[in-house]
């Protein structure tokens, strides 16, 4: 018997990856439904070395996940691929949201706190000053939008958290909880009475804690990256991954779909879809939530229903490229707040964050919570392609003969699963 990972994402190969550093000597297996390991991370390498993410692109190196990450990136001998985009960076500062039919720069440093800047109608250190003398109130959760508009204001929430969570996981704050996406934040609130004193009081403790870094993770603190990709890609990392679980005798198994799991005594059986069977002394599940519900429905049915009540929303990602230096303003791209009512989540500056000769390379993503309202279940890709263009020409204003590449692309993301991603 084994210990078997159901898929084969950035999640599963690093479930696989750390099983074999506890493990060495346990047989371990990966099994995935489609016919290539990844996941949502995915990087097209198109004509000159230009990059289409068709999911997460860049990788943020803080705290003890980031600090994990790239220990591990050191271990794959993957260090030398890494591209940091360092805090001074103009992708690092310049993250803008759109409203009111233009561009805003959000605060980028301490003294821009302290001054106006639109679209709000004071400048940010208000808000703050607000969180401080803003009753607690005691409760068990509530929605992030509602949390956020009690402790710093509604232009906060909606200008701000709002076009956040779409940036996160394109979906709607108003709708998800603030002790699932924001739990710390929530957490100071219960415990000090404000977010801001137990931000202050969580940075105290953290100047008194003496982390012993070294290879990657010093080399990012000293150079103080914001986030980091790879030269060829965010895919290169579970493709180095991928190699290292096969090389270490990993069994990989493609195109194989799981359609029922059975917890028995002392294993567990694995029921596929091409009526193989497979034993197991432990399943370790990076599946999205419906997927496993579905597995688990006929032997724990109430856990099955529990998942299926994840909420799930669908993202369109429009990857398209200009010859041309068409971004008067650098920066990482910008956000929709959701009551501006576009059908945009928000455009990522590509080439701006990794330059390529003198190309505009720009994501656009689309739809998220509101994307069935706003395309259908099943929209043709010609209608996210045009839908792209249209909304670069009238954030942008930037015309359409001027595109020489493309690609277009969407699917289910689930809002836990992308979230792990981002966390890595």
């Amino acid at each position: 018997m084994s210990n078997i990972v159901l898929g084969g994402g950035l999640s599963g190969l690093s479930a696989a990856y750390y099983l074999l550093k506890k493990l060495p000597n346990k047989p371990i297996a990966i099994i995935e439904k489609s016919d290539r390991l990844g996941g949502w991370i995915k990087s097209n390498i198109l004509n000159d070395g230009i990059i289409f993410e068709q999911g997460p692109r860049t990788i943020r190196p803080s705290g003890t996940p980031g600090i994990n990450t790239l220990t591990l990136i050191d271990d794959l001998g993957l260090s030398n691929q890494v591209v940091p985009i360092l805090s001074s960076h103009p992708a690092a500062r310049n993250r803008m949201i759109y409203a009111n039919q233009e561009l805003h720069s959000l605060p980028s440093s301490i003294f821009s706190i302290f001054k106006k800047q639109t679209p709000f109608s004071k400048p940010l250190i208000r808000y703050l000053v607000q969180d401080l003398f803003s009753p607690k109130k005691t409760i068990n959760d509530e929605s992030i939008y509602d949390f956020v508009n009690r402790r710093f204001g509604r232009e906060f929430a909606d200008y701000l958290i709002s076009a956040l969570i779409c940036g996160i996981c394109a979906g709607n704050s108003k709708e998800i909880s603030v002790n699932f996406i924001m739990k710390k934040l929530f957490e100071y609130e219960q415990q000090y009475g404000s977010i801001s004193k137990g931000l202050i009081r969580n940075l105290l403790k953290k100047q008194n804690v003496n982390v012993d870094l070294k290879g990657l993770p010093l080399q990012a603190k000293k150079e103080r990256w914001s986030v980091y990709s790879f030269k060829n890609g965010l895919e290169t990392l579970p493709k180095y991954l991928e190699s290292y679980v096969r090389k270490n005798n990993v069994n990989v198994e493609l195109d194989s779909k799981c359609n029922n799991l059975e917890i028995c005594d002392n294993s567990i059986m694995l029921h596929f879809e091409n009526g193989k069977h497979l034993k197991a002394d432990h399943v370790i599940s990076s599946l999205p939530s419906e997927s496993l519900a579905n597995i688990l429905q006929n032997q724990h049915s109430h856990l099955s229903d529990l998942l299926r009540n994840i909420q799930n929303v669908t993202v369109g990602v429009v990857n398209l490229c200009y010859n041309e230096k068409l971004i008067s303003k650098e920066g990482f791209g910008f956000l929709v707040p959701p009551k501006e009512k576009l059908p945009i989540l928000g455009v990522i500056y590509d080439s701006c964050c990794f330059p390529k000769a003198n190309n505009t390379v720009l994501t656009v993503m689309m739809g998220g919570y509101w994307f069935e309202q706003l395309f259908g279940k099943h929209p043709e890709e010609g209608v996210l392609l045009q839908t792209a263009k249209e909304q670069l020409k009238n954030t942008l204003g930037i015309s359409r003969n001027q595109l020489i590449l493309r690609s277009t692309f969407f699917t289910s993301v689930f809002l836990s699963m992308l979230l792990d991603i981002m966390k890595i």
